[in-house]
């Protein structure tokens, strides 16, 4: 894995006020892709497996780890978070919002626990041929972290093929815009978990962002979601 402070996180706050998401390539190592997709049949990772049909989700499984997170995982939710508290509250400011986000991560858990969501909400996600996710939101309660990041673990056009990652942005008063991506394999995808400021001619607003996969033609998708924020 890639040093988490090494990164270039004034680029990606750049994107992520932008745009309302950041792409950073390469941050695990073939190597630990196939580590974390290939124990996705480990049962003593995992407090639960959500089939997406059974809840209209989509088409495809997931499953939310326990406490303890692995190694690795805890390693990039406490690296990351440091380093999107000040963008999370600099959007908050302009948007005139009163809610403000800690420096840490602990910090941010304990706010969490103070409103009974204590369920980690880390996430592995596998689709086959067909497999798709519809659009969402992942807030889990009253309490959440306005950015969350997944982990791309197989490679586009030689593991499957479809199954680009979706965000829609949807602008008060006006059309919908959609963003298609299709990061490789150890990228990194952080994107806003429910809202971000955008800049108008009377200062800035509030749009709304929800996200989704298409459909998968071909092969097998897994990717890794780290929220920071815990489920009720």
């Amino acid at each position: 894995m890639k040093n988490i402070n090494s990164l270039d996180w004034d680029a990606a706050a750049a994107s992520l006020h932008e745009n309302g998401y950041a792409l950073i390539p390469q941050v695990l190592d073939i190597k630990e892709c196939h580590q974390l997709s290939g124990a996705y049949n480990d049962p003593g990772l995992y407090r639960k497996t959500i089939t997406m049909e059974r809840y209209r989700f989509g088409k495809g499984e997931y499953k939310y780890f326990s406490y303890p997170l692995p190694p690795l995982i805890q390693t990039i939710r406490e690296s990351v978070y440091p380093k999107l508290a000040p963008v999370a509250n600099a959007w908050m400011k302009a948007l005139n919002d009163v809610r403000s986000f800690p420096a840490s991560l602990s910090d941010l858990q304990q706010q969490c626990r103070a409103h009974q969501q204590d369920k980690p909400t880390v996430l592995i996600l596998q689709y086959g041929p067909g497999g798709h996710n519809t659009l969402h939101q992942d807030l889990y309660g009253e309490v959440f972290f306005p950015m969350q990041l997944v982990l791309f673990l197989d490679e586009p056009g030689k593991d499957f093929t479809g199954g680009e990652f979706v965000l829609v942005q949807q602008t008060p008063r006006a059309q919908s815009k959609a963003m298609v991506l299709s990061p490789r394999q150890g990228d990194m995808l952080i994107f806003t978990t429910n809202f971000r400021p955008m800049k108008g001619t009377r200062g800035y607003y509030r749009v709304n962002m929800k996200h989704g996969v298409s459909p998968i033609h071909e092969g097998s998708r897994h990717t890794l979601g780290i929220i920071f924020h815990d489920a009720s």
